[in-house]
């Protein structure tokens, strides 16, 4: 089985007839790709030998990483290591998902048969979110749903999954107070073409759903 495992950079590594040395001790710079074949990590007993890869992403669009990643894996090569290892990115923002960021999944207590089951529940309504979120977007109404660009920020400020998700609740929630904002609004004359807008707006997320 191949696996992926992030070091620190304090930790000791060994090439073959060469002696343990600290990863920060290999000169890395943004845009370094390396891979160091049949290496010993660590100098505790029990270990053997696998792969290192080294990798620090490229400044894009002014954003620049932090820090390298030092992958002990047992793959074959860099770019396979790389793309296994990406690939936690989004199991993390699921798992976001299914806990306090969703369905609060950690707050079940249910018994291990139990949990299966919910587990398979929040999977296909994670799906269903997720669609409607795409929908959502794809028809560019998510801008009545949340504000999705802050400033200096260069990644996307909500997923398609909470976009999906709240406009379901936005919608249920203005169902619990419509007559308030229509009498509101009959106060305002000026804010009904806007009103209007997101009538419209709603009615097409709810066509999604």
């Amino acid at each position: 089985m191949g696996f992926v495992l992030r070091q620190k950079k304090d930790t000791t590594f060994r090439e073959k007839r060469q002696k343990f040395q600290s990863l920060s001790s290999i000169e890395i710079y943004p845009g370094i790709r390396q891979f160091y074949p049949n290496v010993k990590l660590t100098q505790k007993k029990g270990f053997g030998r696998f792969n290192l890869a080294v990798y620090w992403k490229r400044k894009y669009r002014s954003k620049q990483e932090k820090e390298a990643w030092y992958l002990l894996t047992n793959l074959p090569d860099l770019n396979t290591a790389l793309k296994i290892y990406t690939q936690r990115f989004g199991i993390e923002a699921m798992f976001k998902d299914c806990k306090t960021g969703g369905y609060n999944l950690e707050s079940s207590q249910a018994n291990p048969d139990r949990l299966v089951r919910i587990i398979f529940l929040i999977a296909l309504a994670i799906t269903s979110a997720w669609l409607h979120g795409q929908r959502t977007k794809f028809q560019k109404q998510e801008s009545y749903i949340c504000r999705s660009q802050e400033k200096n920020r260069n990644e996307k400020r909500h997923s398609n999954f909470w976009i999906g998700l709240y406009g379901q609740n936005w919608i249920v929630a203005w169902h619990e107070c419509q007559a308030w904002v229509e009498e509101l609004v009959g106060f305002s004359r000026n804010k009904q073409a806007y009103y209007q807008r997101g009538l419209r707006a709603m009615k097409l997320i709810q066509q999604a759903l």
